[in-house]
């Protein structure tokens, strides 16, 4: 049965020029801030919706691809391919830094990397930036120099 978000999800993009990011309940809230202010990204952040502050990860994986959003986490359990089959992923970041300032730079490389790479012209996202990573998942050390995965 198609729903209304597989219906409309692919015409997201065309919508709005900022990536669309899936923030779980591991992502501080002072990192969803400056996604959202800084980055201008689009935060869907679970732990402003009570009935997913306590899903499980398999349903944040499932949100995020059926929300056509980019998954962004700190745990590392989203590595399992397994658990976590990369083809049935929008896009799946996982950050790690100390502190963070080095997390806000982290995310702003991010950022120009993969959502506006040089040569972009700002407007509306195309599919393939729009969920850059589509059906693949990115490690995103505090070093990370914006090589693909």
């Amino acid at each position: 049965m198609r729903t209304l978000s597989s219906e409309l999800g692919s015409h997201l993009s065309e919508l709005s020029p900022r990536p669309r990011i899936y923030a779980d309940a591991n992502v501080p809230a002072t990192t969803v801030s400056f996604m959202r202010t800084a980055l201008e990204w689009d935060v869907f952040f679970v732990l402003e919706h009570d009935d997913l502050r306590r899903a499980a990860d398999v349903e944040h994986y499932r949100l995020a691809r059926q929300m056509h959003r980019t998954l962004v986490t700190f745990d590392r359990d989203y590595f399992d391919d397994k658990r976590f089959p990369p083809e049935l992923s929008g896009g799946v970041i996982v950050l790690s830094a100390p502190d963070e300032r080095v997390l806000a730079k982290l995310l702003q490389r991010l950022h120009a990397s993969l959502f506006f790479p040089p040569g972009s012209n700002g407007g509306p996202l195309p599919a393939e930036r729009a969920l850059p990573l589509l059906g693949r998942k990115l490690s995103a050390p505090a070093d990370w120099n914006g090589s693909e995965p």
